[in-house]
């Protein structure tokens, strides 16, 4: 019996998905034996930090171009 992914597999899971590059046996092992609540949860974790991390690079660029 396979075991079910841990937080590092469905966070390498989540990041393919982003990129959309997921390999078959990972996505059939997310779908097999992962939770859907999981890959939930740290795919808007993960998004969150995306934007987060956008806003703060324009913020940067923005201040040191002296356009605010």
């Amino acid at each position: 019996m396979a075991k079910s992914p841990g937080l590092i597999d469905i966070i390498k899971s989540v990041i393919a998905a982003m990129f959309g590059v997921q390999s078959e046996a990972n996505r059939e092992r997310d779908f097999k034996h992962g939770k859907a609540s999981h890959f939930i949860a740290i795919g808007i974790v993960m998004t969150v930090i995306f934007v987060l991390t956008l806003v703060a690079i324009v913020s940067s660029v923005v201040e040191n171009a002296g356009l605010n």
